[in-house]
């Protein structure tokens, strides 16, 4: 199987030594988001519910390019830097998928790139 790199202008450019996605076979590497702005580079942050949604619409840029969704997503990694806010980032990380949740692990981490609140990696299935 070959490995396909794919980034997309629809979402940050990546920060350091990595790629937004890679696709090997069918399936999809996501790296993590962080709540970036794609057209400004500026962290949209005012709220953790605005930097939930900016995490969110980062990854579906990135599942779109690659001709996916969040229905094609088998597992989340979400990173938080509070677990006691959990409940909000949840809340707004379910809008985006139907009845058909992926995988998923949650784990309380001590800062985040930039340091936001939130990191959100996916790995989809075509």
């Amino acid at each position: 199987m070959e490995k396909k790199i794919l980034n997309t202008s629809n979402a940050p450019a990546p920060i350091g030594p990595y790629n937004q996605a890679v696709r090997y076979g069918d399936l999809l590497f996501v790296s993590g988001q962080i709540c970036l702005d794609a057209g400004t580079g500026a962290l949209k942050n005012a709220s953790l519910q605005e930097e939930t949604h900016q995490v969110m619409a980062n990854l579906k840029a990135i599942l779109q390019e690659a001709g996916l969704g969040f229905g094609n997503v088998l597992k989340t990694t979400i990173f938080l830097t509070d677990m006691n806010r959990f409940a909000e980032v949840n809340e707004i990380y379910g809008q985006y998928f139907d009845d058909a949740f992926p995988a998923r692990e949650t784990v309380q981490v001590s800062a985040l790139p930039r340091f936001v609140n939130v990191e959100i990696s996916v790995i989809a299935g075509a």
